[in-house]
């Protein structure tokens, strides 16, 4: 047998096995990096009203080599800001969030549609004032790279999605035509461990 017949099931072998041996990667959310921000109407097309949640903890786990991966958020939903501290005391009450009863939202998901080694989807399902349904999230970038002044490997990512409050259990201001759409945009930095 030629030496060129053995190479091809050599290399063959070699990439197999280097694929086989891949292991997914753990990253975890930066706080200081890590904003989910929405916007929701008010008043039935008066205005929008927009706000961050402060507190957040998520950890991502990748795998390039097969293209999956999976997302697990926790939000501390006492942490909402509007910028107005009234009205952020008044949206952790019974009528809205009910933070007492609710202390936290959580968007489990799985990294989907990836082109050029990138997810473009997370589909997943989220859990808000205790009722959980289907949410999926498009991926409008999602880049992984060393960042040199801070020495470490990080992944970020711009997502967004968006659901209608009253499906759940949030319909406070309906009666008063507050359309029920809710927005959301997040942004995210995560650290690889290990």
């Amino acid at each position: 047998m030629s030496l060129s017949k053995l190479a091809l099931p050599a290399v063959l072998l070699a990439a197999y096995a280097g694929s086989a041996f891949a292991k997914p990667v753990t990253y975890v959310c930066d706080p200081a990096h890590t904003h989910p921000s929405f916007a929701a109407d008010h008043m039935g097309g008066l205005s929008v009203w927009r706000g961050t949640f402060r507190k957040t903890s998520c950890r991502i786990v990748l795998d390039r080599a097969r293209a999956t991966g999976s997302v697990s958020v926790t939000v501390d939903t006492a942490s909402i800001d509007f910028g107005m501290a009234k009205l952020d005391k008044d949206v952790q009450g019974p009528e809205l969030f009910d933070v007492a009863q609710y202390p936290t939202a959580t968007y489990e998901g799985t990294l989907a549609d990836f082109v050029h080694g990138k997810p473009t989807r997370v589909v997943g399902r989220f859990t808000l004032h205790g009722v959980t349904r289907p949410l999926t999230l498009t991926v409008r970038s999602f880049e992984c790279k060393e960042v040199p002044m801070m020495h470490q490997y990080r992944c970020g990512a711009d997502a967004v999605g968006h659901f209608e409050r009253d499906r759940y259990d949030m319909s406070f201001g309906k009666q008063f035509g507050f359309r029920m759409w809710v927005r959301l945009k997040i942004q995210v930095e995560a650290v690889r461990q290990g």
